[in-house]
């Protein structure tokens, strides 16, 4: 196995366990019950995960689907409900960054003085250390919930990066799926903190269920690599089929469509339409981000329909002219090898050119 494989696969769920345990950690601050300890121990599937995943895949990614991502939003989501629904009602300043700077000054000053004369160094780390993590607790509970949110959406991008791909996943396409996941994340974190920020949302549970809920539904595009990658298709007769012919081809494209009309887009513009329908909320974001998604949402099927026009008229030249009606990814990857073996022909006939015949004698010789 190779070292940096290894190193980057246990690092990055080193970290993806690290953040989960923060979330704990709020949890049980928040509630002030030491019973919420007990999600940590969702973190021993990621374990489980990271054991197994280096025993029989060296350490590399899956083809289509990442188990470790996966399992980090089991370990991390729950928390997060949880800091959600409570909603901490702590007072936050308008300026409390410099607030906890002074305080925080003051008190590694006060521990410094305390421990200097008669303790170690060693005892004046762990001092420091206390004094630190009391500051960190002082800190609003809404900071510490929006903090978990943008660590945790930056974390995936992040770890989806340094967990070792698979051999059927190249750079580019890593690349790209990196790309669309930052616009992804940006698009889930303003759907989340625009949303329940809203005052006669947080009055409602059963509406901050609901978006939650919403929200929960859109991470799960994150364990999923389908959106760079084609599926394979073989030319048997379940892939004569038009849906089975469509699905070969475009298996990308239409899986991004797929993603904005069911699992992103069109589920954040049906829970905005109900705040500004039903509840009759209305802000200047609200509505904005309400066009954008609608925009968006027409857009996706106007690419749709060029796709499908594209496709048929495809298999209209095909029945013109008579060919056999396969999967069209498998026509090309034919006609491809098909090239490759006359050039290779060519090559030969070029380094060894054939003998010519020697002409026979003319009856007048």
């Amino acid at each position: 196995m190779e070292l940096m494989v290894l190193l980057n696969a246990l690092v990055t769920r080193l970290l993806f366990v690290l953040h989960s345990l923060i979330g704990v950690w709020r949890v049980t601050a928040v509630k002030k019950e030491p019973k919420y300890w007990l999600l940590a121990l969702l973190n021993l599937l990621l374990c489980l995960e990271t054991g197994l995943t280096l025993k029989f895949k060296q350490g590399r990614g899956y083809k289509w689907f990442s188990p470790a991502i996966f399992l980090y939003l089991i370990c991390i989501v729950p928390s997060l409900w949880l800091l959600e629904i409570h909603h901490g009602t702590q007072y936050c300043g308008n300026e409390p960054g410099a607030v906890q700077v002074n305080v925080s000054n003051q008190d590694f000053n006060q521990s410094r003085d305390s421990s200097h004369g008669s303790e170690g160094a060693d005892h004046h780390i762990i001092q420091t250390a206390k004094v630190f993590v009391n500051q960190l607790s002082t800190i609003c509970e809404t900071v510490w919930t929006l903090a978990l949110h943008q660590t945790f959406l930056l974390l995936l991008v992040v770890g989806r990066w340094l967990l070792p791909i698979g051999v059927e996943i190249t750079r580019d396409q890593l690349s790209q799926l990196l790309l669309m996941f930052v616009g992804t994340a940006a698009d889930i974190l303003e759907f989340a903190s625009e949303t329940l920020d809203i005052e006669d949302v947080r009055k409602n549970y059963a509406l901050i269920n609901a978006i939650l809920a919403v929200w929960t539904w859109s991470m799960l595009q994150f364990p999923l690599d389908l959106a760079v990658q084609h599926i394979g298709c073989k030319p048997t007769a379940s892939t004569r089929r038009i849906p089975s012919l469509l699905l070969c081809r475009y298996s990308a494209e239409l899986w991004n469509i797929g993603v904005s009309l069911f699992i992103q887009d069109g589920p954040f513009f049906i829970v905005r339409s109900i705040l500004m329908g039903h509840f009759r909320i209305f802000n200047q974001m609200l509505v904005f981000f309400t066009a954008k998604n609608v925009l968006v949402v027409t857009l996706q099927l106007y690419r749709l329909a060029v796709i499908t026009l594209d496709f048929r008229a495809t298999l209209l030249q095909k029945s013109r002219k008579g060919e056999v009606s396969c999967c069209p990814c498998e026509h090309y990857e034919a006609s491809t090898h098909a090239i490759a073996d006359q050039y290779k022909e060519m090559k030969e006939s070029v380094a060894f050119p054939p003998k010519e015949e020697s002409q026979a004698p003319s009856e007048d010789q």
